[in-house]
């Protein structure tokens, strides 16, 4: 595995946090996939139009969203 590399932060977007995902391998994603409706995993996503993207950033960045933001194109 390599490092991650580095760039300006202001590319964020004033954003606070940096998350990223594991490096896993397909093999682990079926894993993952196949115990997800024993758990059961349950997701959140809001969808907002491309036109209201700009919303959309300012509900994520005020804590005004709970899971995740999806652009619909």
């Amino acid at each position: 595995m390599s490092d991650i590399p580095s760039f300006p932060y202001e590319l964020l977007w004033e954003e606070r946090a940096i998350q990223s995902v594991a490096n896993l391998t397909r093999q682990d994603g079926e894993e993952l996939l196949a115990l997800a409706p024993q758990v059961p995993v349950r997701t959140h996503v809001e969808a907002f139009p491309l036109a209201e993207a700009n919303e959309a950033l300012e509900r994520l960045r005020d804590g005004r969203i709970t899971g995740a933001a999806v652009l619909e194109i």
